[in-house]
């Protein structure tokens, strides 16, 4: 059996107040080219297809025509699920058409469960796809009082979705979590806040292959077949060092399985340029793309006027200065602190004790807590 991992397309998603809709399709172009090539035997999408909701018209449309090329031009069938960022019934509607077209989509979490069965040369090969859900969502549709965390309702899914399952069948699990051990980068947003939200990766020790969506970092967490294959493209600067692709997975007779990264390249890349302002102003130096997004870091000691404009005369996709002056004794003094690293609860509780002259107290933590939980909710039903 072998089929194509990938993850976190985020269709419609802005990057410094721009639609990235067209750089998203050049990639999906290749991808679509690959699945024509290598004529895999699925595609598994784990979560995170839309970037938000109720995503804009152009997502959707390049979602349909990608998802049509693959089914009807290539006759591949897809198997996805539902990530943090997406609506669940918007991604599952119609799913039980459509999965007689080859298009298996599991949106929000029900209490009738069926795994998705192929079959090779050897036999089958069940996929449990296991799509986003929140403790709650698990308590209440299953009936799991025991799901009181991201770990416990993790550990009642996988129980419930796996009971049509074969002892000693060849199964693949895909799933969109945060495990423990994994590396974020600072474009995910949290699933809770503090460190509930994570799962253990032990859980998933008894599937052949774990397909896991979630981190924009391509990376292996707690075994080789326990992966994140990263997000579609780099969607914010900490991402500029990472290499961006899909897993192509092959799996043998007995469920060994063998991965293969195969990079998907951008037209415009996403990196970050360092140096003395005057230095930056003699452009690439070693052929690189004027055109892509770049981030300026600069080191000099005193500020420089309209730095943005004048470095957009020479990459005029520069989205953001970064001014390190200020750890070279310039005229704020101190050292620099790079905000971008910092979570939002960081950020306020450093602003309230700038402000107040204090840190804040346990019962203002857990306030704050509770109002950026919130906001987290509201942030996934937008």
């Amino acid at each position: 059996m072998r089929f194509i991992h990938t993850s976190d397309w985020h269709l419609g998603r802005l990057f410094y107040g721009e639609y990235l809709t067209d750089e998203q399709a050049h990639i999906l172009d290749q991808f679509v080219d690959l699945v024509r090539d290598v004529r895999p035997d699925a595609i598994v999408i784990a979560g995170d297809i839309y970037d938000r909701g109720v995503p804009p018209t152009g997502a959707v449309e390049l979602l349909d025509e990608i998802i049509s090329r693959i089914l009807l031009d290539c006759h591949t069938p897809v198997i996805a699920i539902a990530g943090n960022h997406d609506s669940p019934e918007r991604i599952g509607f119609g799913n039980k058409l459509l999965a007689r077209q080859g298009l298996h989509v599991v949106g929000p979490l029900t209490g009738t469960y069926q795994p998705v069965t192929l079959a090779d040369e050897h036999g089958p090969v069940y996929f449990v796809p296991l799509t986003y859900a929140e403790p709650a969502t698990v308590r209440l549709n299953l009936a799991a009082e025991e799901a009181s965390d991201h770990t416990a309702a993790m550990a009642c899914y996988i129980r419930h979705a796996t009971q049509a399952v074969p002892a000693g069948a060849r199964k693949v699990a895909v799933a969109h979590a945060f495990l423990t051990g994994g590396e974020p980068s600072e474009s995910e947003r949290p699933l809770s806040v503090g460190g509930s939200s994570m799962v253990n990766a032990s859980l998933f020790s008894s599937f052949h292959y774990t397909a896991l969506g979630h981190l924009h970092r391509p990376q292996a967490v707690g075994a080789p077949h326990i992966r994140y294959s990263g997000s579609l493209m780099k969607y914010s600067f900490a991402e500029a060092g990472h290499k961006k692709g899909v897993y192509m997975v092959e799996m043998d007779k007995a469920g060994a399985v063998r991965i293969e990264t195969v990079e998907l390249r951008p037209r415009r890349d996403v990196r970050c340029i360092k140096g003395m302002f005057q230095d930056l102003m003699k452009g690439p130096q070693n052929n690189e793309n004027r055109e892509d997004y770049i981030l300026a870091e600069l080191h000099d000691t005193l500020p420089v006027l309209d730095a943005l404009g004048q470095l957009r005369s020479i990459y005029p996709n520069v989205l953001s200065i970064d001014p390190r002056y200020r750890a070279s004794g310039g005229e704020n003094g101190g050292t620099a602190v790079d905000h971008r690293k910092l979570t939002e609860k960081d950020l306020f509780a450093a602003f309230a004790e700038q402000m107040t002259g204090t840190a804040l107290s346990a019962e203002q933590t857990a306030a704050l807590d509770g109002v950026l939980e919130e906001l987290i909710r509201e942030g996934r039903e937008e």
